[in-house]
């Protein structure tokens, strides 16, 4: 397990590099540049040339490309060029924020599409099947951002149950007055992993109901829940790999959700970053985020062969 374990971090690596190299090509096509922004246009050469210099941009792409790559091994983010604040000092409290939506959007999103895809297989055919089937499709068609903008006229401005915008007191949320700003936010970055993870579920279901084993563990006289132990268990694998990209689109794909509730995480800083044209910023982002995304995956590879020995081979 722990040859399989270190064969996968080993995987990631390159992923990660060629992460980095997509990340910087972008941002060198983009036009202008880091300087264009701290220098005005009316500025004398000679100006431009030393603020040129101090960041770097005089030197070949390539050499550029290595220094930068250089600082991220080390940790080192930059500095935003709007704020001057480090990056890093941005991009930990944003992703904080971001994870006190992810992570229980991505519990009860995960929850109620394990519970409604067996619900679905198990009632094929039947009102409940139709009923819970329709409502993971929902979840999958609707835009996150319209679900929002719904929500917040109902429950904030009709019946002025939940606050529309705003995290409220920072910090972990312990207080109601804290929780109360959460309910809406998570409740509709949980929609699309909910509709996924159901499908799948559902299919999978149904695929293992359909094996010769199941009739011979019901002819043996198990119990019922004994039964369905090996029934999810051996759904379990393909749910797990999907909930691990699941969870990282939330990470990732939250920035119109949090425009929507002025949410102060990952995807509002990269909405802003994308707008003020703060590099340092946007790349630390995106690379950061795509970290996080392949350590996901690693740990969903490795939970996988544990549940099922036959991945390791």
């Amino acid at each position: 397990m722990l040859a399989y374990t270190l064969r996968r971090l080993l995987y990631g690596v390159p992923i990660l590099l060629g992460v980095s190299v997509i990340v910087f090509a972008l941002i060198q096509f983009a036009p202008g540049d880091a300087a264009s922004l701290l220098i005005p246009p009316e500025a004398p050469k000679e100006v431009v040339d030393q603020v040129r210099a101090k960041l770097g941009l005089d030197k070949p792409v390539y050499v550029q490309y290595v220094l930068w790559l250089g600082r991220l091994v080390r940790g080192d983010l930059g500095v935003s060029i709007v704020t001057n604040m480090p990056v890093a000092s941005e991009l930990s409290n944003a992703l904080g924020n971001t994870l006190m939506l992810a992570i229980p959007a991505a519990l009860l999103g995960f929850t109620l599409g394990v519970g409604l895809g067996a619900l679905a297989a198990f009632h094929r055919g039947t009102v409940l099947d139709r009923l819970f089937s329709a409502t993971a499709i929902a979840g999958v068609s609707l835009p996150h951002y319209w679900v929002g903008i719904v929500l917040v006229a109902m429950f904030a401005v009709v019946f002025n149950a939940l606050p529309a915008q705003g995290m409220g007191a920072p910090g972990f949320p312990r207080t109601w007055a804290q929780i109360r700003h959460l309910i809406l936010p998570v409740i509709t970055l949980s929609l699309i992993p909910m509709g996924v993870v159901s499908r799948l579920v559902r299919a999978n279901v149904l695929e293992i109901l359909s094996h010769e084993f199941v009739g011979s563990l019901r002819a043996k006289g198990l119990f019922r829940r004994r039964v369905l132990r090996h029934i999810m268990k051996n759904a379990a694998p393909s749910a797990l790999a999907l909930m691990g990209l699941q969870f990282g689109y939330l990470l990732a794909g939250s920035i119109l959700v949090e425009t929507v509730f002025n949410w102060p995480g990952s995807g509002g800083l990269l909405n802003l970053a994308i707008f003020r044209r703060d590099i340092p910023v946007l790349s630390g982002t995106i690379v950061t985020i795509a970290a996080i995304f392949v350590v996901i995956n690693i740990a969903v590879d490795v939970l996988q062969a544990l549940i099922d020995p036959r991945i390791r081979r």
